[in-house]
């Protein structure tokens, strides 16, 4: 994956961790900044990368929709069912980068979603196995494993 493809998707599941309360606006904005030196730009990603930490939070709900419509990435909006479901694919692809322990992301999706929502079931059922490792036969590895093995099948 070239650089500005690696920003490209990293912009993408930043907005989406945004928009589903995963991120902060600041986090937005410094995702922006790494896309326009990798390669990515338009006029409201400009605007967007020179905000300060204080500006985001009010600027970055009006302008981010803007960025990605023209960068052609998807803006979802806040309690969107397709929102959820690209925030648990933005949360595997941190995991697989290793900016999350499988642990984490088990957790993560379990706190936010609960069994609640299909796509995620499988991690929510892992993340409450880690609770109960030391009962059974299986292994923190092996549940580590596991939590990889779904990582990946969601970000197929």
């Amino acid at each position: 994956m070239s650089p500005t493809e690696a920003a490209t998707a990293d912009l993408q599941d930043l907005a989406v961790l945004w928009s589903t309360g995963e991120a902060q606006a600041h986090d937005v904005v410094e995702a922006a900044c790494a896309a326009l030196v990798a390669g990515l730009d338009s006029p409201a990603l400009r605007i967007l990368a020179g905000y300060t930490r204080a500006e985001a939070a009010y600027e970055v709900p009006d302008l981010l929709p803007v960025a990605l419509d023209e960068l052609g990435l998807v803006f979802y909006p806040r309690d969107s069912e397709a929102g959820r479901e690209a925030a648990v694919r933005a949360l595997a692809h941190q995991m697989l980068a290793g900016r999350l322990t499988p642990r984490e992301l088990a957790l993560r999706i379990h706190q936010r979603y609960g069994h609640q929502l299909p796509l995620a079931e499988r991690l929510a059922m892992l993340d409450d196995e880690y609770d109960i490792v030391g009962y059974g036969d299986t292994t923190l590895a092996q549940l580590d494993a596991e939590v990889i093995a779904e990582a990946q099948r969601l970000t197929r």
